[in-house]
């Protein structure tokens, strides 16, 4: 029976909180978290500070929103491409929350799978056989479909924020995630395990 990498990452998720409990007994409770003043000496944590959340309520709403869009992806891929998809997008978003934050001012500490699961978003958004019968038939140029992906980025990431959430983070993501879509690159061909040879234009 095949394993479900979305029930692994959640696995993860619920694992990591639970060590961050026990760290925050122990006064060390931002230890997987990532800021611009870890990075350089603890370069980990952009990867735990994908799994590890602020607080319960925020570890589930980032696991509902992975249990419902991950599987769309998941059977699609493979469990390494997935895992390695989600925590490479993840990373990037932490990183790109990092950046901009910086230049804003000071840095923030960010914490959450929600830039990868906003990868996940996109990726099933972009990557589906209806948008690209609509974007084929539409017939748009390179530059009105970068257009059409900025409006959505943008869109979409104003639409589900709020003022604690890290925006950068889901807007790179779910960029990453449109454009990953768009060009499929975790899919394989169902029953081979082989990558689909099929590489729409974007």
């Amino acid at each position: 029976m095949r394993r479900s990498p979305v029930l692994e990452t959640l696995a993860v998720m619920l694992a990591v909180f639970v060590l961050q409990v026990g760290l925050g007994v122990l006064g060390l409770a931002g230890t997987l978290a990532a800021s611009a003043a870890t990075i350089v000496a603890e370069p980990w944590t952009l990867a735990t500070s994908v799994y590890a959340h602020a607080g319960p309520g925020h570890l589930v709403a980032n696991a509902v929103a992975l249990a419902v869009v991950g599987p769309l992806v998941a059977r699609r891929t493979t469990r390494l491409r997935f895992h390695a998809f989600f925590v490479t997008t993840g990373v990037l978003a932490v990183f790109a929350e990092l950046s901009v934050g910086g230049l804003l001012g000071e840095p923030p500490v960010v914490l959450g799978a929600s830039g990868a699961v906003f990868a996940l978003v996109g990726y099933m958004l972009s990557g589906n056989v209806l948008t690209s019968a609509v974007l084929d038939w539409v017939g748009l140029s390179r530059r009105a479909k970068l257009l059409a992906l900025a409006v959505v980025v943008v869109g979409l990431t104003v639409v589900t924020g709020s003022s604690r959430a890290a925006l950068v983070a889901h807007a790179a993501g779910l960029a990453v995630g449109l454009v990953s879509g768009r060009l499929g690159v975790l899919d394989v061909q169902p029953g081979t395990g082989r990558e689909s040879q099929q590489v729409p234009d974007l």
